[in-house]
């Protein structure tokens, strides 16, 4: 009887499948469906970014005067602009450009952000009192109004845009990956590496760093978000994309300095890159929650 029972739960425990933990991640995110909602969005995007010259039925500069503001239509679905330009064209192009720009400056903004992180948090002493103090400064000023000083100071392109963008967000990045480093350069393990004979370049790059990527990666993707929103409020003030270049907030600009006509006759040529901007906005930030609740191990899944 004994023997089997022992069987019988040998046999049980066998059915029974483990889940890892890349799986556990993955249903926790595809479970969020507001997070699957902004995938499949912000996937929309990048193919329209990727294949635009494929998708867009015109090219983005082609100009037809005497059709100018001219209502969406079977040829021009989205409209046409105060150029007469395809509207459904530029925003296609558009996803190239505003992505490419709010990603690059991220990207920047991460990596300087999380060697600031690391070394302030992991160091400490003088070092953590002076950078963190530097942080502090740039963190005191609005967001797009530091942007703005940034970029009237190196002079209006998008290269400056995404620069300034960038330096904005870097204390940010800086302070999520501190805060991480500083809960985890005290634990067990860390402890071992130390016991081990292990130098602080190893202990940073093999303990600390990847136990801080979780905090990393959902700051880094709610931050895209906010870099494509600013990047657009630049190009609309002019000190971004300039004309005749296809970036969304370029063309609301563009639109609204043709007059009062885009209030008359051409609304489409700013409600069409205002959708653009905001769905783009809104998958990334849908996107950055769905990744906090399936990274955060005290959420109950």
């Amino acid at each position: 009887m004994a023997e089997a029972q022992l069987q019988q739960d040998a046999a049980a425990s066998s059915d029974v499948k483990t889940r890892s933990r890349k799986q556990d991640f993955l249903k926790a995110f595809f479970s969020n469906r507001l997070a699957v909602f902004g995938t499949a969005v912000l996937g929309v995007f990048i193919l329209m970014a990727v294949f635009a010259p494929y998708l867009a039925p015109y090219s983005p500069l082609q100009q037809n005067l005497p059709e100018k503001f001219d209502g969406p239509s079977l040829a021009h679905p989205f409209g046409q602009d105060e150029l007469g330009r395809d509207i459904l064209s530029r925003v296609i192009y558009g996803a190239r450009i505003s992505l490419t720009a709010g990603l690059a400056a991220v990207a920047l903004a991460t990596v300087v952000g999380t060697i600031v992180g690391l070394v302030t948090g992991y160091l400490g002493s003088w070092l953590d009192s002076s950078l963190m103090r530097l942080m502090d400064v740039l963190l005191a000023f609005p967001s797009i109004l530091l942007a703005i000083i940034i970029v009237s100071v190196l002079g209006p392109s998008l290269v400056n845009a995404m620069f300034a963008v960038s330096i904005v967000f870097i204390p940010q990045i800086a302070r999520v990956v501190r805060s991480a480093v500083i809960s985890v350069r005290e634990r067990d393990y860390i402890e071992a590496e130390r016991a081990l004979g292990a130098g602080n370049t190893q202990i940073v790059l093999s303990g600390i760093l990847p136990n801080s990527m979780a905090p990393l990666v959902v700051q880094a993707t709610l931050t895209l978000a906010t870099a494509i929103l600013d990047i657009a409020a630049l190009s609309f003030l002019g000190l971004g994309a300039r004309a005749p270049t296809p970036e969304w907030g370029a063309m609301l600009t563009d639109a609204f300095r043709s007059g009062f006509g885009v209030f008359v006759e051409g609304q489409h040529a700013i409600i069409f890159p205002g959708i653009a901007i905001a769905l783009a906005v809104l998958s990334v930030n849908f996107i950055g929650d769905g990744l906090r609740d399936a990274l955060d191990p005290r959420r109950k899944r």
